[in-house]
C-alpha cells in the first residue's frame, strides 16, 4: 500500500508555520515573547557577517519586525535564558536543552583530543587549561585577546590559533567554560558556573533520553523529517541514533511514514506525527507580505531541504573569488507568500546611513511588477531602519541587471 501524501503547497505551509514565517510577524520580540519564538524554532544561528545584520538578529527580526538586538542581549547575559553553543554551528539556544548538551560536552571530551592535536600541529594548548580556569576563577572573564598574547601561534595548523586560545574554545566546548557575553562580537569566556543557571546545570539525561527527546523536538519544529534530517537538526546524535529511532517509533505507531511531494512534483518518504496531514490541510496560507531572509535563516539552513521544497539552489559565495560569482558576497533571499520569489545583493554603509541595494535576481518565473515591487521597497525600509540607516539607494544600472539577468 501507497503511503499517504503531503502535497508541495501543504509542505511548504506545514513548513512555514513550524518556523514561524507562515504567520503575520507580530509581536513585541522581547522577554517571554523572544524566549518563546527562539524555542519554537529551536535556535538561531550565530554568524559574524553584518553586511547588513548579523544572522541572528535577521533571523528574529524577520519573524517580530518590533524585534531589538537588546531584547536578545538581555535573555543571554542578564536574565540567563539562553546560551550560546554548537548545533551544526555556533547557535544561541534555550537554556532548558543545556542538560542533553552535556553529551556533546563528553564526545568532545573522548574523542577529538588527537584531531586537534593535528589540526593546531601540536598539543601545546593543553598545558594551558588548569591555567585558564585558574586565571578565571581569579579575576573574571577574559577574551581571546587577553590571554597568550606573547605566545607564538601555530604554523601550518588548521587555525593560527596561539596555545590559549586553543585552549579556551577546548574548555568551551567541553563544557568547562560559557560565553558569558560578545564585546564587539568578541566572545568572553566565564566558568560554566557563572553563566548556567544552578538548577540547569544539576539536570542529568541518560543518552537513551536525549535520542528522543532530539528527535522528538527535531519533528516537531520540522514538521516532517527524514531520520537524516532528525539527526542533522540539532547536530546531537547520530544519523545511526536517529535511523533507529524512527524504526522503533514507527514500530510502535508513535509516527507515521507519508511521502512529501517536492517542488518538482517528486515524492520522498518522510515521518510525520498522526495528524500531521489534517493539520497541514487546515493551515491557512502565509501571509502574502515579503520578507528580507537570513542565509542562514532556519528554514533555509539545509539547503538541499529548501532546494527540494521550494525549487530555490542557494549556496553562500562568501569565500568564492568575486569574478567567479554568480551572485554576490552575501545575498540575501525573498520570502514572499509560501514561495522564494528572488534574491537580493545589498549592504549596509551605516557611517552614511544608507542601505544601498546592488542587484536583485527574480526566481524563475517571477516578475517584479509594480505591487511586488511596492512590497520590496517597504521591507527595504524597514530592513534600513533596523541596520541603523536612514534611506534606501538603488545604485544605478541595478534595475537593467536585474531585469535581464
Amino acid at each position: 500500500m501507497n503511503p499517504p501524501t503531503l502535497s508541495n503547497s501543504a509542505a511548504r505551509r506545514l513548513f512555514l508555520h513550524r518556523h514561524a514565517l507562515g504567520e503575520p510577524p507580530v509581536g513585541p520580540g522581547k522577554g517571554d515573547d523572544l524566549c518563546a519564538l527562539i524555542n519554537r524554532i529551536g535556535f538561531v544561528q550565530v554568524d559574524s557577517i553584518s553586511t547588513v545584520e548579523r544572522a541572528h538578529h535577521m533571523i528574529l527580526s524577520a519573524r517580530r519586525p518590533a524585534y531589538r538586538p537588546a531584547a536578545l542581549d538581555r535573555l543571554l547575559e542578564r536574565d540567563r535564558r539562553l546560551f550560546e553553543h554548537w548545533t551544526h554551528d555556533a547557535s544561541i539556544l534555550p537554556v532548558e536543552v543545556y542538560p542533553h548538551w552535556r553529551h556533546r560536552f563528553r564526545r568532545h571530551e573522548e574523542t577529538r583530543a588527537e584531531r586537534w592535536r593535528a589540526w593546531l600541529g601540536s598539543d601545546a594548548h593543553e598545558s594551558k587549561f588548569d591555567q585558564i580556569l585558574d586565571r578565571i576563577a581569579a579575576t573574571g572573564p577574559v577574551t581571546t585577546a587577553e590571554v597568550g598574547e606573547d605566545e607564538a601561534r601555530s604554523k601550518g595548523g588548521w587555525w593560527e590559533w596561539h596555545p590559549s586560545k586553543a585552549a579556551l574554545e577546548w574548555l568551551w566546548l567541553s563544557g568547562k567554560l560559557a560565553i558569558t557575553r560578545r564585546d564587539n562580537f568578541r566572545k568572553v569566556y566565564d566558568l560554566t558556573e557563572n553563566v548556567i543557571p544552578a538548577d540547569v546545570r544539576s539536570m542529568e539525561t541518560a543518552y537513551e533520553e536525549t535520542v528522543d527527546w532530539a528527535c522528538s523536538t527535531a519533528l516537531d519544529r520540522l514538521g516532517f523529517a527524514t531520520s537524516g534530517e532528525l539527526a542533522a537538526y540539532w547536530a546531537l546524535i547520530s544519523p545511526q541514533d536517529a535511523k533507529d529511532w524512527c524504526r522503533d517509533a514507527l514500530s510502535e505507531g508513535r509516527i507515521e511514514a507519508i511521502a512529501v511531494q517536492g517542488d518538482d512534483g517528486a515524492l520522498r518518504q518522510s515521518f510525520v506525527w498522526p495528524g500531521t496531514l489534517a493539520e497541514a490541510a487546515a493551515l491557512p496560507g502565509p501571509p502574502g507580505r515579503l520578507r528580507l531572509l537570513s542565509p542562514f535563516d532556519p528554514a533555509l539552513r539545509d539547503r538541499n531541504r529548501a532546494e527540494r521544497l521550494f525549487g530555490f539552489f542557494y549556496r553562500i559565495e562568501v569565500f568564492v573569488p568575486e569574478p567567479k560569482r554568480r551572485y554576490g558576497y552575501y545575498v540575501f533571499p525573498l520570502l514572499e507568500g509560501d514561495r522564494i520569489v528572488g534574491r537580493i545583493d545589498m549592504k549596509a554603509y551605516r557611517d552614511e546611513g544608507v542601505l544601498r541595494v546592488r542587484a536583485l535576481w527574480p526566481e524563475r518565473g517571477v516578475s517584479f511588477g509594480a505591487g511586488r515591487m511596492a512590497r520590496l521597497e517597504a521591507e527595504l525600509d524597514r530592513m534600513a531602519r533596523f541596520a541603523g540607516c536612514d534611506r534606501v539607494e538603488f545604485l544605478d544600472g541595478w534595475r537593467r541587471e536585474t531585469l535581464e539577468d
